[in-house]
This record gives structure tokens, C-alpha cells and sequence, in this order.
């Protein structure tokens, strides 16, 4: 299937599951960095492009961004992402599950700048709403996640 047959749908989705697959390496070139930016955004633009677009998949996405660049080691874009997240979650009250991933991306990029006392203030909002999301599975997935934040 070329590129111009599929939908902004299906790009956002393809180009969301290929960051994933680069997030999870154990070490990436700077090649690999910068193509998990680039897909990272244009997984972004495309769910923008999406006609029925919700705010969830705005925070998911702004999470992801934070994420690829905290990962890439670039922390003030990681927290402008991660400010962005947690804005549309609260502004659209979405989930507890999404709000507390905003908090865990931002505890993740103040780390990742040296700023503690930011850093442990996200960890314990994020922990606030840990103990509100009901589905065992979600609640484990963000603490397994926060524990990993050095």
C-alpha cells in the first residue's frame, strides 16, 4: 500500500508503533534519535489531521513527545511537550490514567535537566493519580514507568 492510500488515521497509527519500536531499543544511533523525532511528530500531525480527533489522542501524543525526547536527551523539549500534555488532559478531563502519564513525562524530563524538586513534585502528583485509576493493568503500567526515572 503506498503512502498516498492510507489515511491520516493509519499514518498517525504506523508512525506512532515505529516510534515504539525505536523507544525500545537498547541504544540508538543519533540517525535513529532523530528519525524517532521526526516520527513522533508526524505521527502528531496526523492524528491533528484526523476529523474526529480527541483530546486522548492529543495527550497520548504530546506524551510521546516528551518521551522520545527525553529519551533523546533534549529535556527542555521534553518538558514543553509534557506541559502540553497535561494541559490537554486537565482542560478536557480525561482519564486519571492519562493525567497521571502527563506528570510522569514531566517528573521524567526535570530529571532529566537536574531540576529535583520539580522532578519529585511530578512524581507525586503522578502517585495522586496512580491511586485513582481503577484497572489493575493501567495503575501497574504507570508505576512500572515511574520507577524507571532516574
Amino acid at each position: 500500500m503506498t503512502t498516498t492510500t492510507l489515511s491520516h488515521k493509519q499514518l498517525a497509527v504506523n508512525s506512532f508503533n515505529a516510534v515504539w519500536d525505536l523507544l525500545e531499543l537498547a541504544e540508538r544511533t543519533k540517525e535513529e534519535e532523530e528519525k524517532m523525532i521526526h516520527l513522533a511528530h508526524t505521527s502528531f500531525w496526523h492524528w491533528t489531521q484526523v476529523e474526529d480527533h480527541t483530546a486522548k489522542n492529543l495527550s497520548i501524543g504530546y506524551w510521546q513527545l516528551s518521551r522520545v525526547y527525553s529519551t533523546a536527551g533534549l529535556g527542555e523539549r521534553a518538558v514543553y511537550y509534557g506541559n502540553r500534555c497535561l494541559e490537554v488532559s486537565i482542560e478536557h478531563n480525561i482519564e486519571q490514567f492519562y493525567i497521571g502519564y502527563a506528570y510522569e513525562a514531566l517528573c521524567r524530563a526535570y530529571a532529566l535537566l537536574g531540576q529535583t524538586d520539580a522532578s519529585k513534585k511530578a512524581y507525586s502528583a503522578a502517585l495522586v493519580y496512580v491511586q485513582q485509576i481503577v484497572d489493575e493493568n493501567s495503575k501497574e503500567m504507570l508505576e512500572n514507568d515511574l520507577q524507571t526515572i532516574e
